[in-house]
C-alpha cells in the first residue's frame, strides 16, 4: 500500500489535496501592497492565513488558524477499496468531521476497528480481547500495534486520559492510516493471494499441497 500523509499545517511535503499526489508545499503567508498619499507601498500582511502551492499541480490549498478551509474537503485517506461497507459508512463520518473534532473522529474510528474485529472473525463485545484472540491466531506483530494504537487513542478520545485528542488533528488523521494499513493486510492482500492461487494453480498440484499440508 502507497504511503499516506496527510495535509498538516506547516509540513514541507505531504499528499495535495487536489491532485492526491506526495509533493512539495511552497508556503506563503497572505499579503498585498496597499497604495496611500501618505505611504504609496504600504504592505499588509494578513494573520493566521497562509497559502500553500502543490509543486507537483500548482494549485493552491488555504489555512486559516492552521486549519485548511480551501478545497473544502477532508485531509484524511480515502478508505482501503475493500473496507466492508458497515465500517466504511462509519470511516466515512470519521472523515467528514476530522477537521471539525479530532476527538470525535478518533472515536468513531474505534468503532470501526470494533466492527473490523468482528469482521475478522471475533465477538465484538470487548476490543482488547478481540485484539488478544486475533494474536493467539498469528496476528503480525506490527497489525497488533496498529489495531492497539487505534484503540487505545479512540478510549482516550472517548475517556479522557494521557493523550488529549481536543486540537490534535495530526494524530487523529494517522489513524485512518493505520485503519487503512490493517484492511489492506487483512482484506486486501489474503483475497489478491487467494484470487491468483485460486486460478492459476492447477487442482492437481491443489491436491498435492493438502495431501502435504495433512489437510
Amino acid at each position: 500500500m502507497i504511503p499516506y500523509k496527510s495535509p498538516n499545517y506547516s509540513d514541507d511535503a505531504f499528499n495535495c489535496p487536489f491532485c492526491n499526489a506526495y509533493a512539495k508545499q511552497v508556503w506563503t503567508q497572505l499579503g498585498g501592497i496597499q497604495g496611500g498619499r501618505s505611504n504609496p507601498m504600504l504592505v499588509l500582511i494578513v494573520d493566521d492565513v497562509y497559502l500553500a502551492t502543490c509543486d507537483r499541480c500548482g494549485q493552491t490549498s488555504i489555512w486559516v488558524r492552521k486549519l485548511m478551509v480551501y478545497p473544502n474537503q477532508s485531509i484524511a485517506p480515502l478508505p482501503n477499496a475493500d473496507m466492508p461497507d458497515d465500517l466504511r459508512s462509519d470511516y466515512e463520518e470519521a472523515r467528514a468531521i476530522l477537521s471539525l473534532s479530532p476527538r470525535g473522529a478518533a472515536a468513531l474510528l474505534r468503532l470501526v476497528l470494533q466492527k473490523l474485529c468482528v469482521h475478522l472473525g471475533e465477538k465484538g463485545k470487548d476490543l482488547n480481547d478481540d485484539i488478544k484472540c486475533l494474536v493467539a491466531k498469528g496476528l503480525p506483530v506490527r497489525i497488533q500495534q496498529a489495531l492497539d494504537t487505534v484503540r487505545v487513542v479512540g478510549n482516550n478520545a472517548v475517556h479522557p486520559g494521557v493523550i488529549d485528542l481536543k486540537d490534535d488533528i495530526e494524530l487523529a488523521s494517522k489513524l485512518f492510516v493505520l485503519i487503512n494499513i490493517v484492511c489492506d493486510v487483512m482484506i486486501t492482500q489474503p483475497k489478491a493471494i487467494e484470487e491468483i492461487y485460486s486460478s492459476r494453480v492447477p487442482e492437481s498440484a491443489k491436491d498435492t499441497i493438502r495431501k502435504r499440508d495433512g489437510v
